[in-house]
């Protein structure tokens, strides 16, 4: 699981049907209570196997390859069905088993694993740990502006330890 990142609310979708490649967000509904990569717990909610239905924002990937009329094709009605590929060592308080970005659903027209996920939904945010944790000297030749060294002083002095 440590290379797999976990799809969260507003993650991106993609169907490999859809004739102009649109894509289409993720919303969780099966559950409320279960965050990832979210500080204050408001917008991030962890999707599951239970995202089943009408589960995305718009519900369609514009026109369907597999529904051809005489001159275009028919509007995509997407409806998830199932999920294959989830994360099965863990089990949330709705019953359902964590989507990762490697998972795949099932529509009733493009079949299994014709919707993939195209983006996670996390979002990369920098804290005073990653601060702490970075090199000093790489830390200056990349940003000579930086001065780390007091950074780390001052955390250090908040953390109790003695700085010379």
């Amino acid at each position: 699981m440590s290379d797999k990142h976990i799809v969260v609310h507003g993650a991106t979708v993609k169907c490999k049907f859809s004739v102009e490649p649109k894509l289409d967000k993720v919303q969780v509904l099966s559950q409320k209570k279960h965050y990832a990569n979210d500080a204050d717990g408001s917008e991030k909610l962890i999707a599951t196997t239970k995202e089943i239905g009408q589960t995305l924002e718009k519900n369609t990937f514009g026109k369907c390859k597999l529904q051809p009329t005489s001159s275009d094709f028919l509007p995509c009605m997407a409806t998830i069905t199932q999920w294959s590929n989830f994360y099965k060592n863990v089990t949330l308080s709705n019953k359902g088993q964590i989507l990762t970005e490697e998972s795949k659903a099932t529509c009733p027209i493009g079949g299994p694993d014709c919707i993939t996920i195209d983006k996670h939904g996390q979002k990369g945010a920098a804290s005073s740990q990653d601060a702490n944790n970075t090199d000093e000297d790489t830390a200056n030749d990349v940003n000579p502006a930086a001065d780390m060294s007091g950074f780390k002083q001052d955390e250090d002095q908040k953390q109790g330890i003695e700085v010379e």
